[in-house]
């Protein structure tokens, strides 16, 4: 009886040990940056959450608001990107452009939250190109290819 009650708990001990190294190795995959850019009089607030084949963007202008939640993912059989709005509302080309062209540049599904507002073109382009840059300094984008001359 008392080997049955020492077996048990190793078992059990040994599922707890395998739980906590899931965790360990899923918290280790995950990265988060935060950070604000002044553009135009106005503030741009980023944060990114990389996960382990995707990446969550969200930019807020002038507050914290999390605005509309879009889906983007490249689909079969051509690699064409698909985009949907999961939150928010009426679908808008700020948010919905921005993460059709985050796919394109990083390969990976993106979840992006944007509050960018419709009539600002210049501070969505600004966004963006922000926003390209930390991606590329933090190596989230795919490698371009090499052209050669002949």
């Amino acid at each position: 009886m008392n080997s049955e009650k020492l077996e048990n708990g190793i078992q059990e001990l040994k599922l707890n040990q395998t739980e906590k190294e899931c965790d360990a190795d899923t918290q280790s995959q995950l990265q988060f940056t935060t950070f604000t850019e002044f553009v135009n009089d106005a503030s741009l607030h980023y944060q990114i959450i990389r996960f382990p084949k995707q990446i969550f963007v969200w930019i807020g202008y002038n507050s914290a608001r999390l605005g509309q939640i879009y889906g983007a993912a490249s689909t079969r059989p051509n690699n064409v990107v698909s985009v949907t709005n999961i939150l928010g509302g009426n679908s808008d080309n700020t948010g919905s452009g921005i993460a059709r062209r985050l796919v394109l540049k990083t390969g990976l599904n993106i979840i992006m939250a944007c509050n960018i507002p419709k009539n600002s073109p210049m501070v969505e382009i600004e966004a963006e190109k922000i926003l390209i840059q930390k991606l590329i300094s933090m190596g989230y984008t795919k490698p371009r290819l090499a052209v050669t001359s002949l």
